[in-house]
């Protein structure tokens, strides 16, 4: 996920992609708690693009 294309949405469209990431966070800790995870580098990524949303969200909220 790359920051250009997160800065292009809408704060709405940012809170649902919020929303979706923390839903997978839970289905890998999940998966990975159950040892069905192979790849375990998943979670870093979406632990990393979580902060990359709530980052831009606390961005556009200071502008406003």
């Amino acid at each position: 996920m790359k920051v250009s294309d997160l800065r292009a949405k809408g704060a709405d469209e940012l809170n649902t992609e919020l929303l979706d990431l923390l839903k997978a966070q839970f289905s890998l800790r999940m998966q990975h708690a159950t040892q069905q995870l192979g790849n375990t580098s998943q979670i870093g990524k979406v632990r990393r693009d979580i902060a990359r949303v709530r980052t831009i969200l606390r961005e556009k909220a200071g502008q406003q």
